[in-house]
């Protein structure tokens, strides 16, 4: 009975992470669904809990020891769905499919440039899982789907919130789509925030800076979370052209100091 007992609590902890996973896809389903039905704020909230819950899903199976290949392909499943398919069709519902107003042809555009943005998140998907073993940890390579999917969902929420009308918009939204697909399947380093001394002591500093996050969050989330994706999605291109301005200073040095030898 106590090995029947021990085996149960066995499958129930794997089965664990893979909730968090399926509530994830769940809320970009329903991001899908408020989009379709013109709910857009709601559809811009819920891409925000499946990156949440997205977050919380690879942690707990760390945590509990419960990784599995499984868990890793239906992540990467739900993530195409979260952070690629319920993004664009945001983005379309929202302001894209107005372009046909204009020309038949910009409504063509229109729908191309959410479906560019839903390839590049897919792209991204697929880059990450065949190099998950050999990239470097503390960066990724490429701008993250969730934190695309969180500048497109906030972008939307903060327009809405401040009572803008996405016509006006269409071609910022236009712009904005495409750029933010291209830099998901872009070069450019993004820091990941892995190599965080989570475990680790820190300074009295770093809790008041964390209080002040929460407190900005509950004064105004839909500025606050877009400003702080706008500043992630920047970061990417100029890390990178610092770090290679930092290599070619390197080179000339040595350069340098081998012609004075």
């Amino acid at each position: 009975m106590a090995i029947l007992s021990q085996h149960t609590r066995k499958k129930g902890i794997y089965l664990l992470p893979n909730l968090f996973t399926t509530g994830a896809l769940f809320a970009g389903y329903y991001s899908i669904i408020a989009s379709v039905n013109g709910r857009y704020q709601s559809a811009a909230v819920f891409i925000f809990i499946a990156a949440l819950l997205d977050g919380l899903d690879g942690r707990v199976a760390r945590l509990t020891n419960t990784q599995s290949d499984f868990g890793v392909q239906y992540d990467s499943l739900s993530d195409l769905v979260s952070f690629g398919l319920a993004p664009s069709l945001l983005m379309f519902t929202w302001a894209l499919q107005s372009l046909s107003e204009i020309h038949p042809v910009m409504g063509k555009i229109g729908w191309l440039a959410a479906f560019v943005y839903a390839v590049s998140a897919a792209l991204r998907l697929a880059r990450f899982n065949v190099q998950v073993e050999v990239i470097d940890k503390a960066y990724f390579q490429g701008l993250p789907s969730p934190a695309a999917a969180g500048l497109v969902a906030a972008f939307v929420w903060v327009t809405e919130d401040v009572g803008l009308d996405a016509n006006s918009l269409r071609f910022v939204a236009l712009f904005l789509t495409v750029i933010t697909g291209l830099l998901m399947v872009s070069r450019f380093r993004y820091y990941s925030f892995k190599t965080l001394p989570i475990r680790e002591r820190v300074s009295f500093g770093w809790v008041l800076l964390l209080v002040g996050i929460f407190v900005l969050l509950a004064l105004d989330p839909p500025k606050v979370l877009f400003v702080t994706a706008l500043t992630y999605a920047v970061s990417g291109p100029v890390l990178t052209l610092l770090q290679l301005r930092g290599k070619r200073r390197g080179r000339r040095k040595k350069n340098g100091r081998a012609t004075e030898s």
